[in-house]
């Protein structure tokens, strides 16, 4: 199985404003054609999960985290504004998958990027191992 197909794509949504010069109604139209979007892709599987996150949180950093801060300290309007993660078998179908979101054409940027076995840190150790190894 493709690494790809195995951990996913993930989908961030970035830009906590994007609805800022629209009506209520607009906002309504942007919102119900984004959870039928969503919904349609849980239907058929092409989505696990999504959530939105909250715009506060905490930022923990340090050696055994001893220091815990406001955050994020991202630009508010590069802020992560939520999540899906996808089950396709492809980045193009992720990217396809990204196109159709309803924020998009309100300054929404859709960032797509694939689920990693693991950490890129731990294969850089593990290729230094092997290559160290023979």
């Amino acid at each position: 199985m493709d690494v790809e197909m195995k951990n996913g794509h993930m989908l961030l949504f970035r830009g906590n404003h994007w609805d800022k010069d629209l009506s209520p109604e607009q906002i309504q139209d942007v919102m119900t054609r984004w959870m039928a979007w969503f919904e349609g892709l849980m239907e058929d599987g092409r989505a696990k999960s999504g959530q939105p996150l909250q715009r506060a949180g905490k930022v923990v950093s340090g050696k055994n985290g001893h220091t815990v801060a406001d955050g994020p300290f991202a630009e508010s309007k590069e802020a992560i504004a939520g999540y899906f993660l996808l089950t396709v078998e492809s980045m193009d179908e992720a990217l396809a998958i990204a196109k159709l979101c309803p924020a998009l054409e309100h300054g929404m940027t859709v960032e797509v990027r694939p689920v990693s076995e693991c950490c890129a840190v731990q294969q850089r150790a593990l290729d230094l191992m092997a290559a160290a190894a023979g």
